[in-house]
């Protein structure tokens, strides 16, 4: 199939790279000239596992093309997939000037028709914005071109996308014609050989799929988060209630880690863009609006943990494992690192920070600072630190040499954000060790300097 892509973003360039890998030929549009040249010339923007070499092997085949020529963009496929970005308003709603910008240009240059996917993450509603404006755009033309408007939310995790992509658990499409659902269904024939992961439905309701689906998994982490705040203040260790609550098979383990809050470029914006769809239609979602407090509050604990082990930070030090928001992924966007930073620089501290590929993202985002200071490894980033904070889980800092560690810093303190490490080992090396919500029944040491 013929397919073009507006958008080389995350969800953009997985889409286009996975859809050429499955034999079809697509061809990605972006507006920004750099960013298709470096394409082009085989530079991936963004740190996604395997997707590097899909690209190059793609383009190499000729199945896999960039370009800023629109006009040939809409030329090319008969699917056109809108994948560009759906930024935050003020208020916390999805902008959705660029969806609808796409679908302007669609409709400016198409003289056969074409079945027109809203990739993206947008409101409910948005599928007829995005016919009104193509329909606007042929009358301005006056000319009568058939086309149809489809739904495909996309259900990628960052650090896995490809796979996801690839072997997906569902793929959801909305449509209001049989026409549309055909090909979207041929589209996707390739990743359903074992058994049909298609879910056919309408429109408005795939759309608001993807924010219950993103909704129903960031509710489980910020309930979690809210019990290991239970868990402190009772002298109870989360870890082992999480184990013995996710042996029920209606909870499960997925997504009840706790943890110092979650970020990234879905769950915060797509929990705050519901609220504000909901609350226009005069309904407050009481439970979605307290998912986000809880977060916003879950990425506190770990500068609050510091303050309560040494009061004044003012002069320390700290190392921080990870930048990232998640591991394999270089995206900070929202990220509990962030917020935990800027909390440091603000009480007078300064940061020695180390992760595996989120630091050119981090100097782009902070630049040069006399308060940070960017590290090759992560023993480096403990060098005389009077604290280590662990915030991202990478798997290089699952088994370090404790022992070393504490010879490194000015004081072993150890802040475990993720509950990766075992309290008792951590102490055998003469940490003091706080972790999330875990008691002093599991074996950490703690004390107050």
């Amino acid at each position: 199939m013929h397919i073009t892509i507006f958008g080389t973003g995350y969800v953009g360039l997985v889409t286009g790279a996975c859809l050429a890998q499955s034999g079809n030929h697509v061809v990605c549009v972006d507006i920004d000239e750099d960013k298709i040249a470096r394409l082009t010339r085989g530079e991936i923007p963004i740190y996604e596992p395997g997707l590097e070499q899909i690209v190059h092997d793609n383009v190499r085949s000729g199945r896999l093309r960039f370009t800023t020529d629109a006009e040939a963009a809409v030329a090319h496929g008969m699917l056109q997939f809108i994948a560009v970005g759906t930024p935050p308003d003020e208020d916390g709603s999805a902008d959705l000037q660029y969806v609808l910008k796409v679908a302007a240009t669609i409709g400016a240059h198409m003289n056969d028709y074409r079945l027109v996917i809203t990739k993206s993450t947008v409101p409910v509603g948005t599928a007829d914005k995005v016919r009104d404006a193509l329909a606007q755009a042929l009358n301005e033309r006056g000319v009568d071109v058939a086309f149809d408007v489809a739904s495909n939310p996309e259900f990628l995790k960052e650090g896995a996308a490809v796979e996801d992509f690839m072997k997906p658990d569902r793929v959801v499409v909305g449509v209001d014609s049989d026409r549309a659902a055909e090909h979207l269904r041929a589209l996707y024939a390739p990743f359903n050989r074992q058994h049909d992961r298609t879910i056919v439905m309408d429109i408005r309701s795939a759309e608001l799929t993807k924010y219950a689906a993103n909704i129903v998994l960031a509710t489980k982490i910020s309930l979690m988060n809210e019990l290991s705040q239970v868990a402190d203040r009772v002298d109870a260790d989360i870890e082992q209630v999480r184990k013995a609550i996710g042996a029920d098979h209606r909870i499960g383990y997925h997504f009840i880690y706790p943890g110092c809050g979650f970020g990234g470029s879905c769950f915060p914006k797509d929990v705050r863009a519901l609220a504000q769809t909901a609350g226009k239609l005069g309904y407050e979602t009481e439970i979605i609006n307290a998912v986000e407090r809880v977060n916003d509050r879950q990425k506190q604990v770990l500068f609050d943990k510091l303050s309560a082990h040494y009061g004044d930070l003012a002069g320390k030090t700290i190392a921080l494992w990870g930048l990232a928001f998640k591991p394999n992924t270089d995206d900070m966007r929202e990220a509990p690192s962030c917020t935990l930073m800027e909390a440091l620089w603000a009480a007078g501290a300064k940061v020695r920070a180390y992760d595996p590929e989120a630091m050119k993202e981090t100097r782009r985002i902070y630049g040069e600072r006399a308060d940070l200071t960017l590290c090759d490894n992560a023993e480096q980033a403990v060098e005389e630190a009077d604290a280590l904070v662990l915030v991202t889980e990478w798997h290089i800092f699952r088994t370090p040499d404790f022992a070393d560690i504490a010879q490194r810093m000015r004081a072993p303190v150890l802040v475990d954000g993720r509950n990766i490490y075992k309290p008792s080992y951590v102490a055998q090396a003469g940490f003091t060790y706080y972790g999330i919500g875990r008691s002093a029944a599991s074996g950490a040491t703690r004390h107050v300097v």
